[in-house]
């Protein structure tokens, strides 16, 4: 075997030997990445069914009025056992603490959004930490975390 080979042996060994790792080197790593992830990952998470039931009944309204521009957009969520809901979307920065929802008296939670023409993804946070879609909305986005998002388009945009 020539000096060359046994060089490239010595490294081979070297390189196949076993790196010693600390035990709870898995929970560092997975405890950092959640901390750093944006709030967004919490989107995976759903409440129990009855208010994944609750949010079927969920709609989005468009009101115009003829010959007027839109008098903005009204965002509501069924949710009678919720604590708090806002709406989140691109066009809050995705901000809970922007939008917040009022409830009524029959558990329906509602607020009105001045928005522009234009298309909008949006969600609901419930509670401040289950990010919850738009069942009814026309359609649905997946966002870069593979969470659903809801889409509303503004009349008069040109898209």
């Amino acid at each position: 075997m020539s000096e060359h080979d046994e060089g490239i042996e010595r490294i081979a060994r070297e390189l196949k030997r076993a790196v010693p790792v600390s035990p709870d080197l898995d929970r560092r790593v997975m405890a950092r990445v959640l901390a750093e992830a944006r709030p967004a990952r919490a989107r995976t998470r759903w409440l129990g069914m009855g208010l994944a039931a609750a949010a079927a009944l969920a709609g989005v309204l468009i009101l115009t009025r003829p010959g007027r521009r839109p008098a903005g957009v009204a965002f509501s969520l069924v949710a009678p056992r919720a604590a708090s809901v806002a709406v989140v979307g691109d066009f809050n920065d995705w901000n809970p603490k922007a939008t917040p929802l009022a409830r009524t008296r029959s558990g329906t939670w509602e607020v009105r959004v001045p928005l522009g023409p234009g298309q909008y993804n949006y969600a609901f946070v419930v509670n401040g930490s289950n990010w919850v879609p738009d069942p009814r909305a026309p359609k649905v986005a997946v966002d870069d975390f593979g969470s659903p998002n809801s889409v509303i388009t503004v009349a008069g945009a040109s898209l």
